[in-house]
């Protein structure tokens, strides 16, 4: 089906926090290309404006420099808006273990300002990125909601409290919240630069700068990664769901699970290059395996991925030939 198929009213108008970023820039392109009205805001820490060049100049799109850390702002630009994507966080799980009050200030005080300014400002949905992490040392594959182990870093903490904190403002104060737990989220325009890049576009840029990539562990750890446009139309899926599914947290993956040893390789064969990698510790913190159960998405919010895992490195790869 895909995001494609999310009909609203033509007159919604959406907030897309942390819009400069990699998954906001592409909910905020979407929007725009369906015809909706986008607000976004922004503090370009780790988003980029370059990543909205295709939209910034369209009379449906506004930009606004700003921080969720800041009650004022969100009570700003939440005023007449329909639904809100709480996409602003700071992800990477090393750097939460570096950088614990950084990662409480903006994943949870920030959200929490969203909320809270969603409530008074009578925002119809509220749907905010929570992660895969929020399952923790659980073994249990597939990871299903309801089933959690203990959390690892501060980074899955703040996800766990976002998580608390949209059952509770949905329960006390009637605001519609969706928490959207991603898997390793992959696709154009993610960042394929410095020591927290995900793993994905770092070995596509490495591999096509003739170095040679490391593996953290022994590359058997295996993930869900889904392809962007997966997680677009979660979000849209969440904004048109019932109030009956609101309050809960779920699963958006692609339900696939990849190793890490057989992405390499795959890359390299997709770039026509042959070097074996470099393996080093694993990281502290991560998961050692993660695959999504969707049922409970797909029965609630109507949540049915359009890409596998196949379709959508081919279009990333391409995207990188053409971008790095």
């Amino acid at each position: 089906m895909g995001y494609r198929d999310c009909v609203f009213e033509p007159d919604s108008v959406f907030l897309v926090t942390g819009g400069a970023g990699f998954i906001g820039s592409n909910i905020c392109e979407a929007l725009i290309d369906m015809g909706y009205k986008v607000r976004c805001l922004d503090n370009l820490s780790t988003g980029r404006i370059e990543n909205l060049s295709g939209i910034m100049g369209n009379d449906r799109f506004s930009f606004t420099e700003g921080d969720i850390r800041d009650l004022d702002t969100c009570l700003r630009l939440t005023e007449g808006v329909d639904y809100v994507l709480n996409e602003a966080a700071w992800g990477s799980v090393p750097r939460s273990i570096e950088m614990p009050l950084l990662y409480e200030e903006i994943n949870i005080r920030g959200t929490l300002n969203m909320m809270e300014a969603s409530r008074q400002n009578d925002v119809s949905k509220f749907v905010y990125a929570s992660s895969s992490s929020v399952y923790g040392d659980s073994t249990e594959l597939p990871k299903k909601e309801g089933r959690e182990g203990n959390v690892l870093s501060p980074y899955a903490l703040t996800k766990k409290t976002d998580e608390e904190y949209g059952r509770l403002y949905h329960e006390l104060y009637g605001l519609d919240t969706y928490g959207l737990r991603y898997f390793n989220v992959f696709g154009r325009r993610q960042d394929p630069n410095g020591m927290y890049a995900a793993v994905i576009p770092k070995f596509l840029r490495q591999l096509m700068a003739g170095e040679t990539p490391t593996i953290n562990g022994d590359g058997k750890q295996s993930r869900d990664f889904t392809y962007v446009d997966n997680v677009i139309e979660g979000n849209l899926r969440a904004c048109l769901a019932s109030s009956d599914a609101a309050g809960e947290a779920y699963n958006i993956g692609a339900g696939g699970r990849e190793f890490l040893i057989d992405i390499y390789y795959d890359l390299c064969k997709a770039l026509k290059i042959e070097k074996e990698p470099n393996f080093g510790p694993p990281r502290k913190g991560d998961i050692r395996d993660s695959n999504a159960d969707i049922s409970k998405a797909k029965e609630k919010l109507s949540y049915d991925p359009e890409y596998d895992f196949a379709t959508g490195i081919k279009l990333a790869i391409d995207w990188y030939k053409e971008n790095l």
